[in-house]
């Protein structure tokens, strides 16, 4: 394991080993913060990046994660009618409370506890796309079909 890895994606790192995935988390000289950035920097599309956005349900007030394509707006109200979740918006102080990252490096696993995850189904689209790995300038390459049993996700048609 890279043991040269900033404390966050190091964290990342070492979960998806124990949980048996042998992802290899990388951090990059440039930025991964948006989708954009992240794609830039990588070399791939903007669509092959697996944002994660962390929304709050209004209910219970625990976070819940979606990860979306990144060329992708989410519809709340989609989400909300296939889920039956309230979501509101979830600021930064909240998100690093209760998620464990901070915005612009939020990975899809590995968080403070696990979270109710949500998954676009226009990542299905690639071959192979990239997620956040703990920092804005780490990241991890997947399969699309990996997101659900590293997440336990719920594939949604999502985008507006």
């Amino acid at each position: 394991m890279a043991s040269n890895l900033s404390d966050s994606a190091y964290r990342v790192q070492k979960f998806l080993l124990e949980k048996g995935f042998s992802f290899e988390v990388k951090e990059l000289p440039g930025s991964t913060r948006t989708a954009q950035e992240a794609a830039d920097s990588i070399g791939c599309t903007v669509a092959q990046i697996a944002k994660s956005l962390v929304f709050r349900d209004k209910e219970t007030n625990t976070p819940i994660l979606v990860i979306a394509s990144g060329s992708n707006r989410v519809d709340i109200a989609k989400i909300e009618t296939a889920t039956g979740l309230k979501l509101g918006k979830a600021d930064g102080s909240y998100v690093k409370e209760r998620v464990g990252y901070a915005i612009g490096g939020i990975p899809p696993v590995g968080h403070i506890v696990p979270l109710k995850t949500i998954l676009d189904t226009d990542l299905k689209k690639y071959e192979v796309i990239w997620a956040a790995a703990g920092t804005p300038f780490a990241v991890f390459q997947l399969k699309p079909s990996d997101l659900e049993p590293l997440t336990n996700g719920m594939w949604i048609e999502l985008s507006e």
